[in-house]
């Protein structure tokens, strides 16, 4: 399996699982008020992921701590996930203490109603900071297979769950994989709840670092700005943080 083949491969099975997501909160009545901009950032990012495609092969390295390539996949593949889900832990650390990755990050925390598209609503310039940063550090540690990465991005689909409406919990077990109210917690709209929740597949690393709490209900989401057209999410960082336009007032 080539590179490309594992990365169109996996761009298409992202979009049926989302599909049936979708399908699935429209059945339990989670619909998602913001549908249609969470697909347009999702957009906004394939395009531009596009035109990183030729760049794919400077993120590997001729030297890596551990060779993928001389592990068996059922030993490679836990390892690139884990090694991959701290780097996306720290990483996630950064974007709610740095300003300028907060400008970019702020967007995907915009969505009022949180709903499986939500885990598509980046900023297009964070997948240029990842491909100079936690991307390449994970290459460094280890080396993994196309194979390896296919399997692993199969996995990370689980992203688009954990963004659904479904109130789905883990309860006592919520600290071995993220649930969709595990995340919720997260992005919630009360100031209470904020600094918690960071982990992106596996919770152990909030154990780790004291940001760990237990789903306890089905939260509010949302900012009080949210882009209000497809311009705005092209220069989202530089608006913020701009006071929300007020609705007019209808004649009575």
């Amino acid at each position: 399996m080539s590179w490309l083949t594992a990365i169109f491969a996996g761009y298409g099975t992202a979009s049926a699982v989302c599909l049936a997501l979708v399908l699935a909160e429209r059945l339990w009545g989670q619909t998602g008020t913001d549908w249609w901009r969470n697909l347009q950032a999702w957009f906004l990012q394939r395009c531009f992921a596009i035109t990183l495609l030729p760049l794919v092969p400077f993120w590997k390295t001729n030297w890596s701590l551990i060779d993928g390539a001389m592990l068996p996949v059922w030993i490679g593949l836990p390892v690139v996930l884990l090694v991959r889900d701290l780097g996306e832990y720290l990483f996630h650390r950064a974007q709610h203490a740095v300003p300028f990755l907060w400008a970019m990050h702020s967007l995907h925390h915009s969505d009022p109603d949180m709903m499986s598209l939500t885990g598509q609503r980046h900023f297009w310039g964070e997948q240029f900071v990842k491909q100079l940063t936690i991307w390449p550090a994970a290459f460094l540690v280890v080396s993994p297979t196309p194979e390896v990465m296919f399997w692993a991005g199969l996995l990370s689909l689980w992203n688009f769950g954990l963004h659904s409406g479904v109130p789905i919990d883990f309860g006592r077990w919520s600290w071995l994989l993220n649930c969709p109210e595990y995340h919720r917690r997260h992005h919630s709209a009360d100031p209470a709840h904020y600094n918690s929740n960071y982990a992106a597949l596996f919770p152990v690393f909030d154990v780790l670092a004291g940001t760990y709490h237990r789903a306890d209900g089905h939260h509010r989401t949302g900012l009080e700005r949210k882009p209000e057209n497809f311009g705005e999410l092209l220069i989202w960082p530089l608006i913020w943080n701009k006071p929300a336009r007020k609705a007019e007032a209808v004649p009575a």
